[in-house]
């Protein structure tokens, strides 16, 4: 027999050996049925969950009797028995020019905006209540997007919604260092400030630890959690503009590391020290501030915002650089029922990589915007995990009207302004 076909024979016999041992191994330590599979990143994805979410699109038509702590809004005893086995959901989105139109903003509880870096926005949304009717109505593998890094002071938020809050984003600011020519290894001092190293920080809050493992880095999570979409808008975007996740597949990567209403590791509530914000303002209109207005870093106009009042609707309608803008999920211009504006001590460029800080713990002042009205208040958080608590000139806390908050973090002394349409 000619000698290369013998050879070639003798590897393929190896091949199908060590095959079928690596099979009945794996057969052996997984049981069949178990609905688990490993990510390329290691985590565990239940199959079975994600199949069974996927095809079941649920119209929720009982009595709305339920409070969403987070939003105030009442919902059906159907929907609260989904929310009520998750925590809340953070995922950074960005605010690009050319990420428009994003993906889930308006079915965020709360959005938090803020500039990234060069004056270009970010946001924040936390999903807990409200994206639970939209999977309702749209699609149970709800996306948002696009997803972006992490930065320290939206940490700082994020840490009021868990004793181990879900985080996702693509990354983040971390300790850069100079790569050596040789090697190509970072080497050197860092180049990145302290105070803006996410991913560090991230780590030391215990979110990547066993059994606390809620940081949703992109990085470590499955092509069916995250993945990219460059075409998605109907537009060819570029890659940085193009990462969507599934809000489904993150509850069901959380639920296996142990991360549902419950932390096991912990074996406590997610929402043990949470504390509420209050919600019994009644809707009723005014057009004493119809129309506010803002630059968050001066002559930055694709990143200017305006939130004009609809009386009909009781709701704040979003412009962005001079355009409605839209949720393209729905299809339809973002709304808002109450809008806060904190103002903070901005820190611009700290580093040769042009990260900004915002200081969001200790205190200050703000507006608040409902029902047509313009609401001078003061905000102050005592430390990381501390609830962001606002305040009126009686200081008193702040009442919301039930329904979405957009928090607009603003730099000291920016000016806001708004008109009256009497």
């Amino acid at each position: 027999m000619n000698k290369n076909l013998l050879k070639i024979t003798g590897y393929l016999g190896v091949f199908l050996f060590v095959t079928g041992i690596s099979y009945y191994l794996f057969d052996y330590l997984i049981p069949s049925g178990s609905g688990i599979s490993l990510s390329p990143g290691g985590t565990e994805i239940n199959k079975d969950k994600t199949e069974e979410d996927a095809s079941s699109t649920n119209t929720y038509t009982g009595p709305k009797t339920e409070i969403c702590p987070i939003n105030g809004q009442l919902y059906t005893k159907e929907e609260k028995a989904i929310w009520s086995t998750r925590r809340p959901l953070l995922v950074m989105i960005e605010n690009h020019e050319d990420s428009r139109p994003q993906s889930g903003l308006q079915s965020a509880d709360i959005v938090y905006e803020a500039v990234a870096e060069g004056g270009i926005t970010r946001f924040m949304g936390v999903f807990y209540c409200g994206i639970v009717a939209s999977q309702a109505d749209l699609d149970a593998k709800y996306d948002v997007g696009p997803v972006r890094s992490a930065r320290t002071y939206f940490l700082d938020i994020a840490s009021e919604y868990s004793d181990y809050p879900l985080y996702n984003h693509v990354g983040g600011a971390n300790c850069s260092a100079p790569k050596d020519p040789v090697t190509g290894r970072q080497s050197g001092p860092c180049t990145t400030n302290k105070k803006a190293q996410a991913l560090e920080q991230i780590a030391q809050y215990g979110w990547n630890n066993q059994g606390t493992w809620s940081d949703l880095s992109q990085f470590s999570l499955s092509y069916k959690a995250c993945r990219r979409e460059p075409d998605r808008t109907g537009d060819e975007r570029a890659t940085e503009h193009t990462m969507y996740c599934s809000t489904t597949e993150l509850w069901n990567i959380a639920e296996n590391r142990g991360l549902t209403n419950i932390t096991e590791a912990k074996k406590s509530s997610w929402d043990k020290s949470y504390k509420p914000w209050l919600f019994t303002q009644k809707d009723s209109t005014s057009n004493s501030a119809s129309t506010i207005s803002f630059d968050f870093w001066s002559g930055y106009k694709g990143y200017s915002v305006s939130w004009k009042y609809d009386p009909s609707s009781n709701l704040y309608l979003r412009s962005n650089g001079g355009k409605e803008q839209t949720d393209f999920n729905t299809k339809k211009t973002i709304t808002a029922k109450n809008i806060i504006i904190q103002f903070t001590k901005e820190s611009r460029s700290v580093d040769e990589h042009f990260h900004n800080l915002y200081e969001m713990i200790g205190s200050g002042k703000g507006i608040l915007y409902q029902n047509g009205n313009k609401i001078d208040i003061t905000w102050s958080k005592a430390n990381r995990t501390a609830r962001t608590i606002f305040k009126d000139a009686s200081n008193k806390e702040v009442n919301f009207v039930p329904g979405n908050i957009w928090v607009e973090i603003l730099p000291l002394n920016t000016n806001v302004s708004y008109e009256n349409s009497n």
